[in-house]
């Protein structure tokens, strides 16, 4: 008898007996499928629908009655158009008849993909819903895995219509720093069978984002780097890591965890809560207030869910399959615990990325009166001291150059928890006036926000309008509107560099984990008050979405030396 995966899938069996044959199944019950033709946003994007006027306020827990009110419901519109930016340049300045004359290089940015273990007993789900979080408790933790691969599914098909020449993680792979997390996200990259559960692998056969399933892979031809983000290093990117926490992740018992916003991180009387993986909208059990439970919560513990250290997670990059080896961390990284580099993605191409890591280090993330310090962007004299060197020393070889870090800079007011801090070794200012020092400086790359913004930092010096640099914020793949970026990098016929920067939305079938997180991200915003998105004038309702073309100017030099490199585009 011939035996297929579908003949088994129309059966029913086990995951007990689908072991008995050796063959995995789960692609087709959760495969993310891509067009032939890769759609981006210029062409179609996901809108909101916004919800009936007559819907009741349900709460975010109630997944099963998003459908019957109208929550997270989205369609397809028309496509964005990339608005030409000629903010850094001079004035008078149009563009008007200028066309591409070279590819110079293309590639992706992804950022904010939280993978998360969702059964953890390290979460802090009860203060999300207390508090109307969405980064503790969101309807997404249940398909973080599924989304990730279907992007890759996605980049894979661009790719293969264009060539990416390399592409960049921008920061918080994983929700709450465990290693579980860390390597659902590299298997993915890698193209393994993912088992998207922990402890008692609750629902693995019968629960669709429970159920293993087998991820595609980045082409092993696109070499991707890595950033580190604040919550690949802090708990639930919060806070620093300590005793109690390190236990919790490992042991039986829910997190028990008072006001931390009020009391500080010492405090106890709640229990936090987890998911139910054996429910198929994901129910919260195991939260509230430690007096309505007789005895302890527990789970199955799981030694996979431990906190990583830095240097354990940097480790971590070395153990792939995909390219290069470490993904832009080195040895040296390695043994000292440090998290910047920079590379040069073409041998062909003068052009220098720098990797930085801008967010806190673990004395400086400590929460200080209630108040989050992890997520504000910062260096210390050790980064700054290398950051400067590398801008030196690209401007004096004649390299254009890209910073790419986690945490964005000049778009959050002072005092905001995504703020420069005010304990960083230089000020906002000071960054700022440094890196107007630098004509070969296009782009500072950062996620974090989990906005599509782009801001033009224009030269201070109008006779030199080479000292300006853009500033492109990439959005989440954990919520809404779950994409990642494009860039093409261009050398114009009036021999201006122009940046093409396109969002793009990970293809998924109906019905699949992926597609559901699409919906459960709309409704996140729809149902949960968060106003670090809600009332952020950053946030581009009803896409999220924003494309556009970013217009350099170089100076005579590079616009001289730039002529002898790229791949000509005919007319």
């Amino acid at each position: 008898m011939g035996l297929t995966r579908r003949t088994f899938i129309k059966s029913g069996m086990t995951l007990a007996a689908w072991a008995t044959y050796g063959v995995l199944p789960f692609k087709w019950l959760d495969r993310s499928s891509v067009a032939a033709q890769p759609i981006t946003t210029l062409t179609r994007t996901v809108v909101a629908v916004p919800v009936p006027q007559a819907s009741p306020k349900i709460a975010a827990t109630e997944l099963s009655k998003y459908a019957q009110y109208g929550y997270g419901v989205w369609k397809f519109g028309a496509g964005l158009e990339a608005e030409k930016r000629l903010d850094l340049m001079p004035a008078g300045y149009t563009g008007v008849s200028v066309s591409k004359a070279a590819l110079l290089s293309r590639f992706f940015t992804i950022s904010d993909l939280h993978v998360t273990d969702k059964e953890s007993p390290a979460q802090v789900i009860f203060w999300g819903l207390k508090a109307a979080i969405s980064s503790a408790y969101s309807p997404v933790m249940l398909s973080t895995t599924h989304v990730l691969d279907a992007a890759v599914r996605t980049i894979n098909a661009l790719h293969k219509e264009e060539p990416l020449d390399f592409g960049i993680s921008l920061g918080d792979t994983c929700n709450c720093t465990q290693y579980n997390e860390l390597r659902w996200y590299l298997d993915i990259l890698d193209g393994k069978t993912i088992t998207p559960s922990s402890g008692a692998h609750a629902g693995a056969d019968t629960i669709d984002y429970q159920k293993p399933y087998q991820a595609a892979g980045l082409d092993k031809s696109i070499p991707w780097y890595q950033a580190m983000g604040n919550h690949d290093h802090f708990w639930i990117g919060s806070a620093p890591v300590d005793d109690h926490l390190r236990q919790a992740f490992i042991g039986e018992e829910i997190l028990n965890l008072g006001d931390i916003f009020k009391d500080g991180m010492d405090s106890r009387g709640f229990y936090m809560g987890t998911i139910d993986g054996n429910t198929p909208y994901g129910d919260v059990i195991d939260a509230g207030p430690a007096g309505d439970f007789p005895t302890p919560p527990k789970v199955v513990a799981d030694p996979n869910r431990r906190s990583l250290t830095r240097q354990e997670w940097i480790g971590e990059f070395f153990n792939t399959t995909s390219n290069p080896a470490g993904h832009g961390f080195s040895k040296a990284n390695l043994a000292k615990g440090t998290t910047f580099y920079s590379f040069e993605p073409k041998a062909d191409l003068p052009l220098k990325v720098i990797v930085l890591d801008d967010t806190p280090s673990e004395e400086e993330g400590k929460m200080v009166n209630g108040v989050v310090m992890s997520g504000r962007g910062t260096v210390d004299k050790a980064r700054w001291e290398w950051l400067v060197g590398e801008l030196d020393k690209g401007q004096a070889e004649g390299k254009l150059m890209i910073v790419a870090a986690h945490v964005p800079i000049g778009v959050e007011k002072p005092g905001s928890f995504m703020c420069w801090s005010p304990s960083a070794y230089v000020t906002e200012a000071e960054l700022f006036a440094k890196l107007h020092e630098y004509p070969n400086l296009l782009m500072w790359l950062a996620g974090h926000r989990h906005f599509n913004v782009v801001t033009a930092y224009p030269s201070p010096d109008s006779s030199r309008p080479e000292l300006g640099f853009w500033h492109v914020e990439t959005a989440s793949l954990r919520d809404f509107p779950q994409q990642f970026r494009t860039f093409e990098i261009a050398r114009m016929s009036d021999d201006t560099v122009s940046i093409f920067t396109t969002n793009v939305s990970p293809e998924v079938e109906d019905g699949s984990p992926a597609a559901k997180s699409r919906s459960y991200s709309i409704a996140a915003l729809q149902l949960i008050a968060n106003p670090a998105i809600s009332s952020n004038p950053g946030f581009l309702l009803p896409t999220g979405s924003y494309n556009a073309e970013l217009v350099v100017q170089l100076t005579p030099e590079m616009r001289e030396k730039m002529k002898r490199y790229g791949t000509p585009v005919r007319a």
